[in-house]
């Protein structure tokens, strides 16, 4: 299994907005540490400690908003941080849940093989090609007898999104 491959004829698919998101992190941390750095320097307090204090203050604020890039392909799903990497076989999927509401809403997903990710309801509303990747997995895992809890938290999550989708379709042709 190729995890954290991006595009190409293998079948993997990715967040669209990773790479977006990821340069807004880098432009939020670099506009801290120049503002900082320039009100310091205007003070005349700048010094070598001073500007390493605001050098690692800018990168931990880069660690914070460094999103997590998630990918799919057949039968897995996985999601690369700055410090850990995580998959789950979507195929072996034996429960889903969700976990908190509205804009830190989460789905968990636990495979056969032990192994647990959670991956941002967002970032799956935002890329259907993901949210169809994750679905097609837990179908065959229903399909086995594995999935025996969360099916319906994947199916509204799914329905949701497609019922938003189609709503902005109507709007855009000016059907309503």
């Amino acid at each position: 299994m190729r995890h954290d491959r991006g595009g190409g004829g293998d079948g993997v698919v990715a967040d669209r907005r990773w790479a977006a998101d990821v340069r807004a992190a880098v432009f939020c941390s670099l506009a801290l540490f120049v503002l900082i750095v320039f009100i310091d320097w205007a003070n005349g307090t700048l010094g070598v400690v001073r500007g390493g204090l605001w050098v690692g203050l800018s990168g931990l604020l880069y660690l914070i908003l460094h999103p997590v890039r998630v990918t799919a392909g057949p039968g897995w799903l996985a999601v690369r941080g700055l410090l850990r990497h995580r998959h789950v076989c979507t195929g072996l999927l034996t429960a889903v849940r969700r976990s908190g509401e509205g804009v830190a809403a989460r789905l968990v997903l636990c495979d056969s093989l032990g192994n647990r990710v959670q991956v941002d309801c967002q970032v799956l509303a935002e890329n259907p090609l993901l949210l169809h990747r994750l679905d097609a997995g837990a179908r065959d895992a229903r399909e086995r007898g594995l999935l025996r809890t969360g099916g319906e938290v994947l199916a509204g999550l799914s329905a949701r999104i497609d019922g938003e989708g189609a709503k902005g379709v109507f709007e855009v042709s000016g059907l309503r």
